[in-house]
């Protein structure tokens, strides 16, 4: 096969067309791949909108109230936490003093009704008043990042 490229002639040697046709088969398999992906990745975010669903018949173990505050990589001043994980800033974890690593809460702002279910990670606040820190993203779904501080009641869950 001849090629005509700016008036010059290029010729394809037999292994430069097995080249493209690999390379051919290996996008047309990367295409069919995403596409066989993209369900299973929407089934998976129902199947966790689903979950939410579920946290919200969860029994409540006990409650507590008081303040709560948020913290972040730069404020904790690093990326670990006292159960190992990484602190993730978009994550829905928070520190509490006294519950299990592992625990789920479900914390209510008691200034504009919004809630979240998070896990505990780590330990903390270590500031008189306050009962739990939780990641800047969950205090911003919360509505709560320009305050700082709010009022909360904690909902411990089984």
């Amino acid at each position: 096969m001849i090629l005509w490229h700016l008036g010059s002639a290029r010729i394809r040697t037999p292994k430069q067309k097995t080249m493209n046709l690999t390379r051919k088969l290996k996008s047309a398999a990367l295409a069919i791949a995403g596409v066989l992906t993209i369900p299973s990745c929407a089934m998976n975010s129902l199947s966790s909108l689903s979950a939410g669903k579920a946290e919200d018949s969860w029994p409540i173990q006990s409650v507590q109230q008081g303040n709560a505050s948020w913290y972040s990589v730069r404020t904790n001043g690093g990326t670990r936490t006292a159960s190992g994980t990484r602190l993730n800033n978009a994550g829905a974890t928070a520190a509490h003093k006294t519950l299990p690593i592992g625990s789920k809460v479900r914390v209510i702002n008691l200034i504009n009704g919004k809630s979240e279910v998070v896990t505990i990670t780590d330990r903390g606040p270590y500031v008189h008043g306050r009962v739990i820190d939780v990641t800047i993203g969950v205090a911003e779904r919360l509505g709560f990042v320009s305050h700082g501080v709010i009022p909360v009641k904690l909902e411990v869950l089984n």
